[in-house]
């Protein structure tokens, strides 16, 4: 997801008992503005689902964001135990509230070390786990490659040497949100038989990410593009660093960014015909998460690969454009 929020501990709206209704629907509430304001792309994506669905996809974006805004705060990088800390917590909280009975909006907060910033999240988040019998262990999986981004975690990792390396940090941070959101999502299918191409589509988002990003996670001194791609074309870190200071896309570098965009499309068409097996009222919705975040990968290419000089947004027209056609299915 690559956040960049900057907030912590934040300023979440007041705690009150997860149990009451009301409460949980404040929750969901939170969840969409965060949806909203965040994650554009994904925001309009979920417009196209089924309204009984729609919050706990919210619920599971923002749970997602929040974690994401714990390991980018600037606070992480001069205090990481403290991100680790918080993670850490987060987990144990996570746990409790499994450890209830079915149906349970929540767990107690117990734990002093829990930011904040979670208590509008996860009433929703374990309600929309319980509701959909969502397998925990995805959780877990996404926590661990989010420790892969703190520094002082034992698990820390800010340079990938190998696509296999980086798929092993996305199995985490991307696959495991595809197949968190597919028991929501729903299939004419067992499950079984769409999780590898939702996991797909997970890992073809972060990518798109990583591409979009390379400037501002040198900024964080990470590189999450895998240096053995880059090196194929003579790309070395010296390479990317002179780029970001002079704001210029070197020759050798666009031809790896249109290697990488090729792998990434793959990733994208990997992905297609799992979503032939998902509920169809869901399938439009899909189609345009796809499209809209394929289509970042068009602008990179249309800049000439101005990774440093610009971020690479879909204009609205498009996205609305983009939206219209994966509602009709064409």
């Amino acid at each position: 997801m690559n956040g960049r929020s900057g907030v912590w501990p934040g300023a979440p709206a007041p705690r009150t008992d997860p149990a009451d209704p009301a409460a949980l629907r404040d929750a969901y509430r939170y969840c969409r503005r965060v949806a909203a304001a965040h994650g554009r792309s994904y925001y309009l994506a979920t417009r196209l689902l089924s309204a009984d669905r729609r919050p706990a996809v919210h619920a599971l974006y923002g749970f997602a964001r929040t974690v994401d805004d714990i390991v980018d705060d600037p606070y992480a990088a001069g205090e990481p135990q403290r991100a680790v800390t918080a993670l850490d917590a987060v987990e144990r909280h996570l746990r409790t509230a499994w450890s209830q009975s079915v149906g349970s909006a929540g767990a107690p907060r117990t734990d002093p070390a829990l930011p904040a910033t979670f208590d509008p999240v996860m009433p929703a988040l374990t309600d929309t786990i319980d509701r959909f019998a969502i397998d925990r262990r995805h959780f877990c999986t996404f926590l661990d490659s989010m420790r892969m981004d703190i520094p002082g975690s034992p698990l820390f990792r800010n340079r990938y040497p190998t696509l296999a390396a980086l798929h092993e940090y996305m199995r985490g941070s991307a696959a495991a949100i595809g197949l968190q959101l597919l028991p929501v999502l729903g299939t004419v299918c067992p499950a079984a038989e769409a999780e590898p191409a939702a996991a797909a589509l997970g890992d073809a988002f972060q990518l798109t990410n990583f591409l979009r990003d390379i400037g501002e996670d040198l900024d964080r001194d990470r590189i999450y593009l895998p240096a053995a791609e880059l090196a194929a074309f003579g790309v070395d870190e010296a390479l990317l660093i002179d780029g970001r200071r002079t704001g210029r896309t070197d020759r050798r570098l666009r031809r790896a960014l249109a290697h990488l965009i090729a792998v990434n499309r793959d990733l994208y068409r990997c992905a297609r015909p799992g979503i032939e097996l998902l509920n169809p009222r869901v399938r439009p919705g899909i189609r345009t998460a796809a499209a809209l975040y394929a289509g970042i990968l068009d602008r990179i290419e249309d800049s000439g690969y101005a990774v440093f000089a610009q971020r690479a947004v879909v204009p609205r027209r498009r996205r609305l454009r983009l939206a219209a056609h994966a509602a009709l299915g064409t």
